[in-house]
């Protein structure tokens, strides 16, 4: 891995929880979290953390995603600096 790329927080997901991952229960499309991400590390690129944070913590949120506070500080840093990042779901 090259000093500019890193993975993301990873996630355990319960095998029996994929599902609600996978799709919305109400029928209705969740936009994919790596869609908003790249969606931010283009328009914010250069940002204050602070500013990218709560734009992560939506975005995980409308996913579904479990991402701890440090997980997202991570991702908020990565774009902040440019940096690429890999998602790792892992399915337990």
């Amino acid at each position: 891995m090259s000093e500019t790329e890193r993975d993301m927080g990873e996630i355990n997901v319960s095998s029996r929880d994929l599902g609600r991952l996978l799709a919305d229960s109400t029928g209705t499309p969740v936009r994919p979290y790596q869609e908003a991400f790249a969606e931010l590390a283009d328009t914010y690129r250069g940002k204050p953390v602070p500013e990218i944070l709560p734009l992560l913590r939506r975005a995980a949120d409308e996913a579904l995603l479990g991402f701890t506070d440090a997980d997202l500080r991570e991702q908020a840093e990565a774009i902040r600096s440019g940096a690429r990042y890999a998602l790792r779901v892992r399915v337990t």
